[in-house]
């Protein structure tokens, strides 16, 4: 139970609290005009003082971080773990909690808000046993908000949810877990809601054009992927097989210069061929002209020159033979000089091609390391592709098939789900009578609630005569925290009160709020939890009842909106 509640604020109207019920009244003062209706009497910043020092975010709206109130220190007596514990905690330093008390602290005063929130999670709600697992899994500040409701948060829309921005799988976790069931089904049921609203958004991207080109189709997909890791792979073993050979460059250059001398001898070979096939013909074709002829010439020579001296035949055919001798000794050692160049040529042409041969081979058995590294710099290439076709197909295929695989998800959390109700029956019981029987002694055609199977999870339904009512809608509210208030007294959990703002009352008739309030009293005795109430003095005391007076309940503190100072804080800002 909370004992105080307290501040630096020297205005701060300090409240300190009972076991049972305790009723904070905001009065209107006589004479009051209509503009003062106590709206601002800090009936509600009751309920934000509440929860900042049970951890809550305190983000730049927030009450405690205004100007007026961040350098004040807010704090709060109450029970936590089986003994008395002081909490305090301001605006300017949100991050830091200063506590007192409590053994469990083991001698620790200055706690951070994370660990704050694991003590309460703990000593309250027993969160430390609870197995890690990815997913969501119930959490102090998911409990507690049921206990103390925030208008601000939108918490009197209906009974399942503490908050109107609250998702399925956050509540429907925090319930079952509260009411011993298996909470870690909602867990379950709240990754298939997050695996189809991604799918959703994908299917949406690929829809509206350019992103639906980037992932392309599974089946084309799936065949660029094989064959692009099949030249991964083959690239890959290449590398593992690279042998470096450092001298690689000269090697290479050497093996260049010999082709190149290789080529000029095969370029000079060729034209002492051509000159050997010309000598050769020459030679056949070098011959002394016939003898007739020469006689005929001689004798044309006497007719036509009768004044010169002629040499004797045989004179000139000697000579012509000389001539023709000569030529052909010449001839033959011109051929005989080519022929040797050419057989010198092809002797060096072998020993450089063997030495190229050599050479090529060593060049093919190994590599350079600028290769090896380009090889390398390839592989990184394409692994990077291979991984970038793996994404897309990955995604084409979440696309075209998890549909399917989600709908069989589903229907085994519902077959599940159910197991789990018929195992638990007993407990599940509690919790339908546990509300049936608040609701019976508040109404005579008692409302009722229902946990439906479904395959989005548990759904809870609260069927009353007249339900469409706001009134009738906050006494559901008040009924399902009721429930929860026995459900937990009986588990031994929770932080051992219950606290409602008097929003819950909006439009709820005189006598129901009187009646409520009979029942909080009496649930509370009975279970021996605190039950603390805001509420406005007319809505209050509007109806009364036999047998219980409220005033009994009512704290001496009392707020006004009349006053400047009237209001909790003392002032107004």
């Amino acid at each position: 139970m909370i004992h105080r509640i307290f501040s630096s604020l020297s205005t701060f109207k300090g409240l300190v609290f009972k076991p049972g019920l305790n009723v904070l009244i905001a009065q209107k003062e006589s004479g009051a005009n209509e503009k003062q209706t106590r709206n601002r009497a800090g009936k509600t910043s009751l309920i934000e003082v509440i929860h900042f020092l049970a951890g809550a975010d305190a983000g730049k709206e927030s009450l405690f971080r205004s100007e007026a109130l961040a350098e004040e220190t807010f704090g709060m007596e109450f029970d936590v773990g089986g003994g008395k514990v002081i909490v305090e905690r301001s605006g300017g330093e949100k991050s830091k909690i200063h506590v007192e008390g409590g053994k469990f602290l083991n001698g620790k005063t200055k706690l951070s808000n994370s660990e704050w929130l694991e003590v309460l999670g703990e000593h309250l709600f027993g969160l430390r046993s609870i197995p890690e697992q990815a997913g969501r899994t119930p959490t102090f500040r998911s409990l507690f908000a049921y206990f103390v409701r925030r208008q601000q948060s939108g918490a009197f829309t209906t009974p399942e949810k503490q908050a109107t921005m609250q998702q399925a799988g956050d509540y429907q976790v925090a319930l079952l877990y509260l009411f011993g069931l298996d909470w870690q089904i909602a867990s379950d049921w709240q990754k298939v809601r997050d695996r189809e609203k991604t799918l959703a958004e994908l299917k949406k991207a690929a829809s509206e054009g350019a992103f639906g080109s980037i992932i392309g189709k599974a089946a084309e997909l799936r065949t660029k992927l094989t064959v692009e890791e099949a030249r991964l792979k083959e690239l890959r073993a290449e590398v593992d097989s690279f042998r470096v050979l450092p001298q690689y460059e000269k090697l290479e250059e050497e093996a260049n210069q010999l082709t190149r001398q290789l080529k000029k001898l095969s370029n000079a070979n060729t034209v002492d061929s051509a000159a050997i096939h010309d000598l050769e013909i020459a030679i056949q074709g070098e011959a002394p002209p016939s003898l007739t002829a020469l006689e005929s010439i001689y004798a044309e020579a006497g007719v036509s020159l009768p004044g010169l001296a002629i040499r004797r035949y045989d004179e000139v055919r000697s000579f012509h033979e000389s001539v023709i001798r000569n030529r052909r000794d010449y001839l033959s050692g011109e051929l005989d000089i080519a022929k040797q160049r050419l057989a010198a040529r092809d002797q060096e042409r072998l020993q450089l091609d063997q030495r190229r041969a050599e050479i090529l081979t060593v060049l093919q058995s190994h590599g350079a390391l600028e290769h090896f590294a380009r090889l390398q710099g390839e592989v990184g290439r394409l692994e990077a592709q291979v991984e970038s076709l793996r994404q897309r197909f990955e995604s084409a295929e979440q696309l075209e098939g998890t549909k399917n695989e989600l709908e069989i998800e589903r229907n085994r959390l519902t077959i599940r789900l159910r197991r789990d109700f018929t195992e638990q029956k007993g407990r599940l019981s509690e919790v339908i009578l546990a509300f049936e029987e608040t609701s019976k002694r508040l109404y005579e055609s008692a409302g009722s609630m229902t946990v439906e199977e479904t395959s989005n999870g548990p759904v809870f339904h609260f069927p009353m005569q007249g339900s469409r009512s706001k009134g009738i809608k906050n006494m559901q509210i008040f009924c399902f925290d009721m429930m929860l208030m026995r459900l937990c007294a009986k588990r031994g959990v929770g932080p051992g009160f219950l606290v409602h703002d008097s929003h819950l009352f909006d439009g709820v008739d005189g006598r129901q709020v009187i009646s409520a309030l009979k029942v909080g009293a009496e649930t509370a005795k009975e279970l021996d939890f605190q039950y603390i109430v805001t509420m406005n003095e007319d809505d209050a005391f509007k109806e009364k009842i036999t047998g219980f007076d409220l005033k009994d309940y009512v704290l001496p503190t009392v707020l006004t909106d009349a006053k400047e100072d009237g209001g909790l804080f003392g002032f107004r800002f």
